[in-house]
């Protein structure tokens, strides 16, 4: 049988970074560098090199890293990275001293400190995030759960395979989708939020509208996840704050109906991590707590093939936000730019890409697939932690 050939046979390359040395790189002004773990180690491994000190823990896990890629961007706007141990980086930093010693040690502690427990649940194992559409138009499964019999029934046998959370949503943001009134999704949603909360399962609401927030969480939602980062919305922000809520913060660029027309970074991890940081503040300044936030870089909302890859490279990037991390890559098309597939013939695909993300220190999965992804989070697991 042929191979499937690549669905995107001619995408432009994002551009990487200029190599430089570290000097060179710690010269950039301070509030403009970010460190990426690197050198990951599991197992045995991590814990023989945390206990020998030439390691460092990752996000306060089981799990280490010993090296880190240095990345800032100077005041041109050209983006320099270069690669170093922590202790040679810490070294160098401490030389210079100031902000750049700040900054640096700042970034570490936000690299290794163990992450607080949030929506209830412990940072320390891998979460399954099962996705319930009650839409009819989802690019994933085309409507097959559009009545809230159906969108019931699919949560609870999500949670039967395995499924920490339930995430309902009620509007389409697959590109070109056109906005779903707030009226219309509430009517779509609540239902199905009200009986599996009521069930006893952890739900979270898929939206980017304040009015459809508030009547989820009336009906026993407790995480509010946002593709526009709670700026969607001028109540957005005011809204999850009152509620208590947990909340995911998404990157997006543009909106679903027009994202994908011409999507632009200069480091597309880079720029993400930068936005989601300026998010993480506006919600403290909103009254979220950190504790309250979790981040998801947004594989596929405004971003092209390259960004993508360049994102699930770099994923360990996130972590110097100093919260837990989401991803959503399940049956995206980025699996089929890879190898062509339909969306739900792209399960190797979304698999594939999850490992690589708890390999990165990933702590939450947001799948379709909850029991393929189960039995493989488990082998990998019990793989990486005995070695």
């Amino acid at each position: 049988m042929a191979v499937a050939a690549r669905a995107e046979t001619s995408r432009p390359a994002e551009p990487e970074p200029l190599r430089r040395g570290l000097d060179s790189a710690l010269d950039i002004a301070a509030r403009h560098l970010w460190l990426r773990p690197l050198a990951l180690l599991s197992g045995q491994a991590a814990s023989t090199a945390l206990a020998e000190g030439r390691a460092l823990p990752l996000a306060g896990g089981a799990g280490a890293f010993s090296m880190i890629e240095l990345l800032g961007r100077q005041a041109s706007g050209d983006i320099v990275a270069a690669l170093g141990s922590v202790a040679e980086i810490r070294s160098r930093a401490t030389q210079r001293g100031g902000a750049t010693a700040t900054r640096v040690e700042r970034q570490i502690e936000r690299l290794t400190a163990p992450r607080t427990a949030w929506a209830g649940f412990a940072l320390d194992r891998p979460l399954i995030m099962g996705i319930v559409n009650a839409t009819p138009d989802s690019f994933s499964d085309g409507g097959e759960f559009r009545t809230p019999e159906r969108a019931i029934a699919h949560g609870r046998a999500l949670a039967a395979a395995g499924a920490d959370i339930l995430d309902v949503g009620g509007e389409s943001t697959r590109p070109g989708a056109a906005p779903v009134a707030a009226e219309e999704e509430v009517r779509r949603v609540e239902p199905v939020v009200r009986a599996l909360a009521a069930a006893g399962f952890v739900v979270s609401i898929d939206t980017r509208h304040a009015r459809t927030m508030a009547a989820a969480m009336a009906a026993g939602a407790r995480i509010v996840n946002d593709v526009s980062a709670l700026s969607g919305e001028p109540e957005s922000l005011a809204v999850a704050a009152r509620s208590g809520a947990a909340v995911v913060l998404m990157h997006m660029q543009g909106e679903p109906r027009t994202m994908q027309a011409a999507p632009a970074y200069s480091l597309a991890s880079l720029d993400i991590v930068e936005y989601l940081e300026a998010r993480i503040a506006a919600c403290a300044g909103a009254g979220i707590e950190a504790s309250r936030v979790v981040v998801d870089p947004g594989i596929g909302f405004g971003k092209r093939t390259a960004h993508n890859l360049e994102i699930m490279a770099r994923l360990g990037l996130l972590h110097a936000l100093g919260c837990g991390v989401l991803l959503g890559i399940s049956r995206k098309s980025l699996i089929a730019a890879v190898h062509e597939a339909e969306p739900k013939a792209r399960v190797p695909g979304s698999l594939a890409g999850a490992l690589h993300a708890l390999a990165q220190g990933v702590q939450i999965l947001r799948v379709h697939d909850v029991a393929e992804t189960r039995q493989a989070v488990a082998t990998w697991r019990a793989v990486a932690e005995s070695a």
